[in-house]
């Protein structure tokens, strides 16, 4: 079974760390488990492994920051951020620094499993093509105005502050953000974000 993929999982949260092992174990995956960003860093000269499991907010080395210095180092093992309901602007940055992915707390044990066979096909330039075409087509149906609304959402900014700049009320961007949901058929915010990083925005 050496020719398991190899998964490395960072977080600072002991029965997190324990509870994604156990899953992935289970699920035909070899794992390491560490505690911090550096302890990660210290490891992997030893073996790089297959896909990196990330909290986003850590003590020392944050999950960005993570994410930074293994592009930096030229490592590019796809990383799939775990945020918290109140990090997906940070999660989008770590996206947008070489993430593969993110997904919120708490999650479903399939949509992380699915996470990860995503991020370890999609390491082929084909793959991405194809996931970028795909992002394309599902956001072609949306207006200018629309795509200025989306546009705001990945740059982070809250409704009021897109409202402003667009010179509409704060209701009509929540009536934006329903058609962008249901015009995408994503399910959930990170899933919208996700799509428009992935199709390029």
């Amino acid at each position: 079974m050496n020719n398991r993929p190899k998964i490395d999982i960072v977080d600072d949260d002991p029965a997190m760390r324990d509870s994604l092992a156990f899953l992935l174990d289970v699920n035909g995956f070899k794992v390491r488990t560490h505690e911090t960003a550096q302890a990660f860093l210290d490891h992997i000269r030893q073996a790089t492994p297959d896909c990196v499991i990330s909290d986003i907010r850590m003590p020392g080395m944050s999950g960005l920051e993570l994410v930074r210095k293994l592009r930096t180092d030229g490592l590019t093992c796809p990383v799939i951020a775990i945020t918290g309901h109140g990090d997906v602007a940070l999660a989008v940055e770590a996206m947008k620094a070489g993430a593969a992915d993110f997904i919120e707390k708490p999650f479903d044990d399939d949509v992380l499993l699915s996470a990860i066979r995503s991020a370890l096909a999609t390491r082929s330039i084909d793959a991405v093509d194809a996931g970028r075409a795909e992002a394309n087509e599902r956001l072609a149906e949306l207006s200018p105005r629309e795509r200025d609304v989306l546009q705001g959402l990945v740059s982070g900014k809250i409704n009021k502050v897109i409202a402003h700049d667009l010179g509409i009320s704060p209701r009509t961007v929540e009536v934006y953000r329903a058609n962008l949901m249901a015009k995408t058929g994503a399910r959930s915010m990170s899933e919208l974000m996700r799509l428009a990083l992935t199709a390029g925005l």
